[in-house]
């Protein structure tokens, strides 16, 4: 999809308002959000304590259920390509209401991996929809004169991090009930967000033309600058996921309990809501969208190599939850400067009416890392090794993802000496 870039100086006042559209897909994104992390910060705990999981078997769930879902954006992608937004969406919707419902009651192993498969290609088929088509208006709204596109897409993440605020706060106080009136929780935001995509989002929306699934494939497989940015959005993506596998065994070491990790969400999110806005602007004006990302992923390793540096003393209490904090504090730093800079990337590196199908394969890519990934990290962090080296190897991870970003093509490169 080719675009033309705008200077990233230029003055947004007296820019287009967003439209109708864009607003709905951005609330959307904050109704998707707070039904799943109502569920998810929970499911680990869940898996271990009341299936009676073992450590890489939960980590291999967790990772089943982000392939699931991010491996599988590029069907997701690609129907809405051929079928239009809303019809992927609304079947997505219906997908997760039945996978949410399904896990409040599943309580034997292959019962909640196929809950989890179901959750996760739920989200593979609505997130790619909702993704591709606020990346695509948000390209419209910068040719239009709205400003640069990283801004619209950045008040996308906030919207998902308003979303992931509420939703383990919501989880938190449901789990004293059960973790299935928690799942049920989550199902039920999700028949709101049917009902309401059932009245509001268009049959038919301007300017998006319908190809057909086939024949794709073949040109993204040979884009090789668009395949690195996958592999590096997928390292974050791992480390991202460490939330919900590495992050909780933390927190129950250092405080006897898993209590605090709705607050350690919360505190993300809470970063997101507050400051994403503001980062993504001072980024704007001063790094390309490679070094963007690339700073993003040093201080994801930076978060990793400060529980590291903190776990051979093995501090607890109020104490031993400092590390985790700044871990939470530099990913959420990291995560704020490479989603949207990773985004507002693709529309420059796909084929003219592809960008679903070039949107879900950036997860794809992602999901595929994670999936083995995962489950690596869940043997090693029953591996009885120093305490130390888990969180030092994670690290390495994001650190060495910063040589897989590609180099700056004729618009980036333009940008990055503007903004020099």
């Amino acid at each position: 999809m080719t675009v033309t870039r705008l200077s990233p100086r230029r003055s947004t006042k007296g820019s287009p308002p967003l439209s109708p559209l864009l607003r709905l897909l951005i609330l959307t994104q904050l109704a998707f959000n707070t039904g799943f992390f109502a569920v998810l910060p929970f499911l680990a705990g869940h898996l271990g304590d009341a299936v009676g999981m073992a450590g890489w078997l939960v980590g291999f769930v967790l990772g089943l259920r982000t392939f699931s879902q991010q491996g599988l954006f590029v069907v997701g992608g690609a129907l809405t390509d051929r079928y239009g937004v809303r019809p992927v969406v609304l079947a997505g919707c219906a997908l997760r209401i039945a996978g949410f419902g399904w896990l409040g009651y599943a309580e034997q192993t292959w019962t909640v991996v196929g809950a989890v498969l179901l959750i996760g290609f739920a989200a593979a088929l609505f997130s790619p929809a909702v993704e591709s088509e606020v990346a695509r208006q948000a390209v419209v709204h910068e040719e239009s004169g709205g400003g640069p596109r990283t801004r619209v897409l950045a008040l996308f993440t906030v919207a998902g991090q308003a979303g992931a605020f509420a939703g383990p706060l919501l989880g938190a106080l449901l789990l004293a009930v059960d973790f299935r009136a928690v799942c049920l929780a989550g199902a039920g935001v999700f028949v709101l967000v049917l009902a309401g995509h059932a009245w509001l989002l268009p049959q038919h929306i301007p300017g998006r033309s319908r190809v057909r699934v086939s024949g794709g494939v073949g040109p993204l497989l040979r884009n090789r600058r668009f395949l690195a940015l996958c592999c590096a959005y997928g390292t974050y993506l791992l480390a991202y996921n460490q939330l919900y596998l590495a992050l909780p065994a933390e927190v129950e070491r250092a405080a006897a309990s898993q209590a605090p990790l709705a607050w350690l969400f919360a505190l993300s999110s809470l970063l997101v809501v507050t400051a994403q806005l503001a980062v993504t602007r001072w980024a704007g004006e001063r790094l390309s969208l490679r070094r963007s990302m690339a700073a993003g992923l040093v201080l994801i390793a930076a978060g990793f190599a400060v529980v590291a540096a903190a776990r051979p003393a093995g501090p607890t209490g109020t104490a031993g939850l400092l590390p985790a904090a700044g871990f939470v504090l530099l990913l959420t730093l990291g995560q704020m400067l490479v989603v949207p800079a990773a985004r507002a990337w693709v529309p420059d590196l796909a084929e003219e009416g592809r960008l679903g199908l070039y949107t879900g394969a950036l997860s794809s890519v992602s999901g595929l890392i994670v999936l083995p990934g995962s489950a690596a990290t869940g043997a090693l962090l029953d591996a009885g090794l120093p305490p130390a080296v888990p969180w030092l190897l994670l690290a390495a991870v994001p650190a060495a993802a910063v040589a897989l970003l590609p180099s700056a093509d004729a618009h980036t490169g333009e940008c990055e000496r503007g903004r020099t």
